[in-house]
Order: structure tokens, then C-alpha cells, then sequence
């Protein structure tokens, strides 16, 4: 049976899953957990959408979930992986922007809006900066369009004069 103290456990225990790649933020401050439901017969589903096609880190995080909802007291847990609408940079929270710029990480800006038609090609960066996470100079260059993870470029400051990685807006 479903009651409401367990919906909220079982939402509480999957909300402070970390994401293995970047541990500072929690699956919902990222926002790639988009839903747990319970059904009546106790069965938690959880919703998780990549942040892109083929995310290395989804299973990691699948497993982590699973994990973690079992440890609050759930059997049986099922996870569903949702593909529509895709993830954007914007589904991250207030939160997890200061929680990246405080670690050191350049949160995104506003994603690109899609617009009808073809999907134009574009070979260089689409920001020419971006403020610093540690000073907050806009005086930044991009040094590497892949960093640590490929949803993140290397950029330095040259006001600090330190390097810094930013999540790329998607």
C-alpha cells in the first residue's frame, strides 16, 4: 500500500544521490532524476534522464540510485530512463550552480534554444568567456574544449591567473 510518508522516504533517499562525476551535486540539484513513484504493491520507479546520448556516468549513477533506495527500505526498485524532452543545462538547480562555483567549476549559462530545421555546425566554442568561479573576472579564455568529462571545457583566468573547468550549456 501507498502511503505518503513512504512516497516522501523514497523521494528523500533518491534526491541525495550524488552524481559520479560530479559529486558535489545530487541527481536532483543536476537534474536528471525527474520523478520516483511508488505503486501500490511497494515497487519504487525511479526516472532518470542522461544528461547526453551515451553518458558513461548513467550507469554508475543507476547503480548508485538503486543502492541507495534499497537502503532506505525498498525491495523492489525499478529504474526508467527518459529520453523526452531531452536533459539541458537548464534543469540545474539554483543549488547546484553555487555548488559548482563553490568547488572551483563554472556553472552554465542559459542553454541554446532549439529552433525548427536543420541543426547549423558550428567548429568553435559558442561562448568567446566565462566568469571566472573563483574571482569572477570575465577576463577567461578557453584552453581545451574537453576537460575531466566531455560535458565540461578547461578555461583560465587570466585575471587569478588560474585554470578552471565550466559545464558547457546544452
Amino acid at each position: 500500500m501507498v502511503t505518503a510518508p513512504a512516497l516522501l522516504r523514497a523521494r528523500r533517499a533518491a534526491a541525495e544521490v550524488t552524481d559520479p562525476e560530479l559529486p558535489m551535486l545530487t541527481l536532483a540539484d543536476l537534474g536528471v532524476l525527474r520523478s520516483v513513484e511508488l505503486a501500490p504493491d511497494g515497487a519504487v520507479t525511479a526516472s532518470l534522464t542522461p544528461t547526453y546520448s551515451g553518458c558513461p556516468a548513467m550507469a554508475e549513477m543507476r547503480a548508485a540510485l538503486t543502492a541507495r533506495l534499497h537502503a532506505a527500505g525498498f525491495a523492489d526498485v525499478r529504474l526508467r530512463t527518459v529520453l523526452d524532452p531531452p536533459w539541458t543545462t537548464d534543469w540545474i538547480t539554483p543549488a547546484g550552480r553555487r555548488a559548482l562555483a563553490e568547488h572551483g567549476i563554472s556553472p552554465p549559462g542559459p542553454a541554446p534554444r532549439p529552433h525548427p530545421g536543420p541543426v547549423p555546425l558550428t567548429l568553435h566554442a559558442t561562448r568567446h568567456s566565462v566568469p571566472c568561479p573563483r574571482c569572477g573576472s570575465d577576463d577567461t579564455a578557453e584552453t581545451s574544449r574537453f576537460a575531466a568529462t566531455s560535458c565540461k571545457s578547461l578555461w583560465r583566468c587570466h585575471g587569478c591567473l588560474e585554470p578552471f573547468e565550466h559545464v558547457k550549456e546544452i
